[in-house]
């Protein structure tokens, strides 16, 4: 069988060649569309972000002007008035929850037999109190003990004596101060164990009962007191002597 092409012209597979540029066109169309959508996305977004920027701006300016408008009205002697009203206020709070009692307990507790203590002055100020004492000593052996007893309790911090001096009538005496931090230690109460009661001991409180005295004609209980109409019992009278009570003949 002959075969021969007469085509004045190669024949080409057009369809697959059309096929695959309309496939490559819908991606790029797709592609641009998500381009195009993210852009006019980003595009609001930065819009409303300037928008709340420039908000922001104008509420700041504002806001700055009212503060200097009101930093002028301020007056600045009453300002400091009611700042020292605040903090003598405080104070007062402060000398509210000193507690003296504690504090002379410790001192009670520490100072030497040869230390007398003359002036205590205590100061309030950021939370801290602060308190200088003045005591006399007969030597400076005897400061120097006290000061050592108050570091040992813990209730005193970074105490310092100054001022030591010698007094006419012989005596030393110094200026202490220190941090009072109150009493820091437990109570002795709570550390200590009960000792347990001694076998067949009784109780506090708990004595064996008296015998309760029988009533008796001649000394009458308080309990069975005598019948009404009934005087109290004859004594029997010794010979010789007249009965008692004056009885008629």
């Amino acid at each position: 069988m002959l075969k021969t092409n007469l085509a004045t012209r190669p024949f080409y597979n057009e369809r697959a060649i059309h096929v695959l540029v309309a496939v490559v066109a819908a991606v790029v169309l797709a592609v641009t569309v998500l381009n195009v959508s993210r852009v006019v996305t980003l595009s609001r977004h930065s819009t409303e972000l300037s928008s709340r920027t420039n908000a922001d701006r104008a509420e700041a300016v504002r806001l700055s002007t009212e503060a200097t408008g009101i930093r002028r009205t301020i007056n600045k002697d009453e300002l400091a008035l009611i700042v020292g009203a605040a903090e003598e206020a405080n104070a007062l709070i402060d000398q509210r929850t000193f507690s003296w009692t504690e504090f002379f307990n410790q001192i009670e507790a520490t100072i030497p037999p040869d230390v007398m203590l003359t002036s205590v002055r205590p100061s309030f100020k950021d939370g801290v109190t602060s308190v200088s004492m003045i005591v006399l000593g007969k030597k400076p052996a005897d400061v120097d003990e006290f000061v050592e007893k108050l570091e040992a309790t813990g209730a005193f911090e970074n105490i310092l004596a100054t001022n030591s001096e010698l007094t006419d009538e012989g005596l030393q005496r110094a200026t202490i101060h220190s941090e009072y931090v109150g009493n820091a230690a437990e109570p002795e109460a709570s550390t200590k164990t009960a000792t347990p009661a001694a076998p067949g001991a009784k109780p506090t409180g708990e004595g064996t009962a008296s015998p309760t005295p029988q009533a008796s004609p001649e000394n009458p209980s308080p309990e069975n007191p005598p019948a009404r109409g009934e005087g109290p019992p004859a004594s029997t009278a010794k010979p010789g002597q007249p009965p008692r009570g004056g009885g008629r003949q």
